[in-house]
């Protein structure tokens, strides 16, 4: 049986419902368990690798690039480059930092070369650069395309009205669309809803959430009593407040009736909301995979839906 794909926005790329989360790669997973973990996920089916130019600038020692070169390592060992789509981000290596035309340019092709590909499928303006006019900026991006190092473009953590003037630009200045939008969007932090996912429609973005797991809380690790050594464990643990615990109790009763993990399920309702296509999730050993992948061919129900969606409504709303 063929994987599942689907269509991200109006591009032509075909995507596994779950992409997998080049962050890990280079920090908290060497090389060894790098590649096991990606050998794992495209085995299953999984088609959809996601970094970004800066992974990981922010460890001692490290200087950025590290995740696109263990990528690139890794797909030199393999013959089905052509079957993955692999996206990256500019802005925020320490050497290409802002979305300056120049700057652009410069970054794609280093990125290039530690991917070791002679296109980028999907490349995303990773933060909004508001010193630079959003013409320089997208007509940029525009060129890459043109020039055949970069198939389709996305944007990541820009504001709904910013977003609105990218397609203005894009719109008068005749340049390719963007297709696809990557913003913070999970059951604990559901500001995408306010804005944004209306954008997406309106535009046609596909949209490909990060921290879908919210750092790992929404595995259901992080529990009262529990210590949990991990490199994202403080970013975890501020969600176990009274809304945190009535999410984990929902996603409980959920994953109990599905035989399901945790993850999954959380997966699953973010995969079920409006315009959403990939949820994006990391995994740092293979060991963590099937929790992930389980949530690809989990289907919720209405009701389902709506009970984690009423655990996860602010405290103001739940008290209403």
């Amino acid at each position: 049986m063929s994987a599942p794909r689907a269509r991200l926005g109006s591009s032509e790329l075909e995507v596994f419902p779950l992409s997998l989360g080049g962050n890990v790669f280079g920090w908290t997973s060497n090389d060894d368990e790098s590649f096991a973990v990606l050998d794992a996920y495209a085995d299953a089916g999984g088609n959809f690798i996601d970094t970004a130019d800066g992974y990981s600038h922010w460890v001692p020692g490290n200087h950025g690039g590290e995740s696109e070169r263990t990528i690139g390592r890794w797909l030199a060992r393999r013959s089905d480059r052509d079957s993955l789509v692999i996206a990256t981000k500019v802005s925020t290596h320490p050497e290409f930092k802002g979305l300056a035309p120049s700057n652009i340019k410069a970054a794609a092709d280093a990125s290039l070369g530690r991917l070791q590909v002679d296109h980028i499928d999907l490349y995303y303006a990773h933060f909004d650069d508001a010193s630079i006019p959003l013409a320089d900026t997208v007509g940029a991006l525009s060129e890459l395309v043109d020039a055949g190092k970069v198939r389709a473009i996305g944007i990541s953590n820009y504001t709904p009205e910013r977003i609105d003037e990218w397609f203005e630009v894009t719109e008068r200045d005749g340049l390719h669309r963007a297709v696809a939008l990557q913003p913070h969007y999970n059951l604990v932090e559901r500001e995408f809803e306010n804005g944004l996912q209306e954008r997406a429609e309106r535009y046609g973005l596909g949209v490909v959430p990060y921290f879908s797991l919210a750092s790992g809380f929404l595995t259901g690790k992080y529990r009262d009593g529990v210590e949990v050594d991990s490199a994202r464990a403080g970013g975890a643990a501020k969600y176990l407040d009274e809304r945190g615990r009535r999410v984990l109790a929902a996603l409980d009763e959920v994953s109990e009736a599905h035989g399901a993990s945790v993850a999954s399920i959380a997966l699953a309702w973010l995969r079920g909301q409006p315009t959403v296509v990939a949820p994006l999730a990391s995994a740092r050993t293979v060991e963590q995979l099937p929790a992930l992948l389980e949530s690809v061919t989990l289907r919720l129900t209405a009701d389902e839906l709506e009970r984690l969606n009423e655990a996860s409504a602010d405290d103001e709303d739940a008290a209403a």
